[in-house]
């Protein structure tokens, strides 16, 4: 099986099978691994979902896939037990409607008018990482907010916030290709966010790499 395995930042790449692999230079720069059964592209996207998207386009077309995949880490905004997790499903909170003292989400494409429509995007189902399934809410924002993340968890019933993985979900449903994510948590999406996540960005990420090692090995 080929797979894209995506990070947003080098530390969250750079802990999937460290030092394995060869680098191909140039954008994006790629590190292809012949390893756990499959073949493997691993790239660094940058933050936010037009950069997720624009690699995942980009090395989709140049090396193609069976599968496209995303570690790392994320805000956790529920009360789900747990610090690593299984992406189950996937939708973005930043599309919708800015309406008098209410933002009103929509699936991505829609025309965002009239009642909420949002659905899922379905991830593959967990092939038997023995993690807790979480659903992952992305937008272009970093949430230090614990009012902001109380509405994400209440109104679409999010477990977690990142800034990419909505769009991968959202690109990967576009090329008619399976996806699947698994994400460690740095911070509570609260005012201590910025310095937890600092403080945890590399446990954070050996946690997601290794959850990803044993998905992908049992593909």
């Amino acid at each position: 099986m080929k797979i894209i395995l995506l990070a947003a930042l080098p530390e969250e790449a750079d802990a999937f099978l460290p030092g394995t692999g060869h680098v191909v230079e140039g954008w994006p720069t790629a590190r292809l691994i012949d390893a756990l059964g499959h073949k493997i592209v691993v790239a660094v996207t940058g933050i936010g979902k037009v950069n997720l998207t624009s690699v995942a386009a980009t090395l989709h077309a140049r090396h193609g896939a069976d599968l496209l995949a995303i570690t790392g880490t994320a805000g956790k905004i529920s009360a789900l037990p747990g610090d690593c997790f299984y992406l189950s499903h996937a939708l973005q909170h930043d599309y919708g409607a800015d309406r008098p003292g209410l933002f009103v989400n929509f699936t991505p494409g829609l025309v965002p008018i009239g009642p909420s429509i949002i659905d899922d995007y379905l991830g593959l189902p967990d092939p038997g990482t023995g993690l807790p399934s979480a659903r992952i809410a992305s937008g272009d924002s970093f949430v230090e907010c614990p009012d902001q993340a109380r509405i994400l968890s209440d109104v679409l019933k999010a477990d977690v916030v990142d800034m990419e993985t909505g769009a991968l979900a959202q690109f990967a449903q576009l090329a008619g290709l399976p996806w699947a994510g698994i994400k460690a948590t740095t911070d509570d999406a609260n005012q201590d966010s910025v310095s937890d996540f600092r403080t945890n960005l590399l446990a954070a990420s050996a946690r997601a790499a290794a959850g990803m090692e044993t998905l992908i090995s049992k593909l």
